[in-house]
């Protein structure tokens, strides 16, 4: 199938006389055939379902031509329903001379745009002119053909966000539509979809599959991400693709081990929704989280690094010499060792109202999907540490204002000195300490939030519709327990972690003791994020990526 960016317009054409229609198309090749794609049909329906598949790929269409006399629908009738598939094609009714009246007074019924007799030899006389001319007005204002996948959704749904943001997060390029725009319902029509919350969101590929209210499993794999292992066993597996995952993954494949790197959502973890990192070593004008991780990503697919996507461990198990890891669909794959890198997920406001409200106004790191909606709007943004800083700086271009709301006495806890001078310098933000958010309100969106004093328990209630939250990390390790040992905040204990006043633990098979990155399961490391005193910085998370490898490396020569 021919690349969505470079396909030809079409030039429709529909006759139920299959001689008609063949030299109706014959005429149309002839003269246009090198800028436009001929498409004929042989009847209304089938003319009708062939726009609907047009117009879910993403295609234009230019010019209409539609018999008038056909037992099934008249031309009119198709064109008729024609205009609310694609207004803007220019429609032309075929006709013979007793029907002149009546393609006359479709003028006003479809607003028709010409009309030609049969037969009309020789067509450089009575047929190309009149399709020059439609031509020639539909090129002067053509709409704008669109190739990305489609989402359409209610706008402040939950699922719709989460799709948006899974699009996003994987460089998955979409155009959104709300289900109750001109254009959303169009799709939706076309589609055979009904705009209510089961069905809602309805998500059109570039090939034009519609998928209706996708899992993340559905949507990766028809937007062509890799959703299973190939191989049953590898060398290393790799899980999560935050920066630690991505270095371990790019290193362990480029030093010839068989490496899958298994992701639940995205590649890039927090890492990668930040909209700017200014502090990582060899990028001066700072870049986004974004466009390192992808990068990252594209570097460790050159090295042979295989990327599985929408897998969710569930659990680790220990067979013999063998580290497997089961998923939530319950198949599992096996590998000599195991980087845990799964990172961390940012903590949930707790309060009135804030679940119910999550993903219809209260987001948890979607800074970077949400930005455009928040047009001259007043934001409030609820953390003190980079992530907070960076968002509150990217989300300033776009909001009236941005409150950044911080239960410390200042931003000097947690936050970057180079962050917190542009914060104070951007007339657009201010900071407010000693406070947290305490319940939200709003009906099918967030309308306000209550605010509260942490030192004098004064409440007060705010108007806004838009609360971003990054407050803290909860290590993602639920899957660990009872294999590997972590602690008290669930974060993985690893190399001298492990170690019980200074001696190797009981509990230890191996005579030697754990390497530096080695978790209390011999073969099985921790990096970035997710091992406890860790750095909680992209640089460390890369670095230790790297470290794992080279433990690995040391842990194989001994099997």
């Amino acid at each position: 199938m021919d690349d969505a960016s470079t396909r030809k317009p079409v030039l429709l054409t529909v006759d139920d006389d299959p001689a008609v229609s063949r030299s109706v198309a014959r005429d149309l090749r002839r003269r246009y055939g090198d800028a436009y794609r001929v498409v004929r049909a042989d009847s209304g329906p089938l003319a009708l379902d062939a726009l609907r598949e047009l117009r879910l790929r993403g295609d234009q269409v230019a010019v209409l031509l539609a018999d008038h006399r056909m037992p099934e629908m008249t031309g009119i009738e198709f064109l008729e329903q024609a205009m609310d598939i694609y207004p803007q094609a220019r429609r032309v009714l075929l006709t013979a001379y007793a029907d002149t009246d009546v393609a006359i007074d479709a003028v006003n019924v479809v607003d028709l745009d010409h009309y030609l007799l049969k037969p009309w030899d020789p067509p450089e006389e009575k047929f190309y002119p009149v399709l020059d001319a439609q031509l020639e007005a539909w090129t002067a204002h053509p709409p704008k053909a669109v190739h990305e996948t489609k989402v359409v959704g209610h706008r402040w749904s939950a699922r719709s966000s989460e799709v948006r943001e899974f699009l996003a997060r994987n460089q998955v390029p979409y155009r959104w539509y709300a289900s109750d725009s001109p254009e959303g319902r169009v799709l939706l029509d076309v589609a055979g979809a009904d705009a209510d919350d089961t069905t809602l969101p309805v998500v059109v590929t570039t090939q034009g599959e519609v998928l209706v209210a996708p899992s993340d499993g559905e949507l990766a794999e028809q937007v062509g991400l890799s959703v299973s292992p190939s191989e049953r066993f590898y060398d290393l597996v790799v899980i999560g693709g935050g920066p630690a995952g991505l270095s371990a993954a790019l290193y362990g494949a480029s030093e010839g081990l068989r490496t899958a790197l298994v992701e639940r959502t995205a590649t890039g973890g927090q890492a990668g929704q930040s909209s700017r990192i200014e502090n990582y070593l060899g990028f001066p004008d700072g870049v986004s989280g974004a466009q390192l991780t992808e990068r990252a990503r594209r570097q460790a697919l050159k090295f042979g690094a295989e990327i599985v996507m929408t897998r969710d461990a569930v659990a680790l198990e220990v067979r013999g010499a063998a580290r497997s890891v089961r998923f939530d669909d319950g198949s599992t794959v096996d590998a000599h060792t195991v980087i845990v890198a799964s990172g961390v997920a940012y903590r949930e406001l707790s309060g009135p109202g804030i679940g119910a409200l999550t993903g219809r106004g209260v987001y948890y790191g979607s800074a970077l999907t949400e930005a455009s909606a928040c047009e001259d709007q007043d934001i409030y943004v609820v953390g003190g540490a980079n992530s907070a800083g960076q968002a509150a700086m990217y989300l300033s271009r776009h909001a009236k204002s941005v409150t950044l709301v911080v239960r410390a006495a200042s931003l000097d806890q947690s936050m970057s000195r180079y962050l917190i001078a542009q914060v104070e310098q951007n007339d657009r933000i201010r900071v407010r300490t000693h406070s947290e958010v305490v319940e939200a309100v709003g009906d099918d969106h967030l309308e306000r939030i209550v605010l509260q004093d942490t030192v004098t328990g004064e409440q007060e209630s705010v108007d806004t519709g838009w609360l971003f939250v990054f407050i803290g990390a909860a290590p993602l390790t639920t899957w660990l327990d009872g294999t590997v040992t972590r602690d008290d905040h669930g974060f993985v204990c690893a190399g001298h972690d492990l170690l019980v006043e200074g001696k190797v633990p009981d509990s230890w098979p191996l005579d030697r003791p754990p390497y530096h990155l080695e978790t209390s399961v011999p073969g099985v490391f921790a990096a970035g994020d997710v091992r406890a005193e860790s750095a909680k910085r992209v640089a460390s998370a890369v670095g230790e990526g790297a470290m794992a490898v080279m433990l690995v490396h040391r842990y194989l020569e001994q099997l």
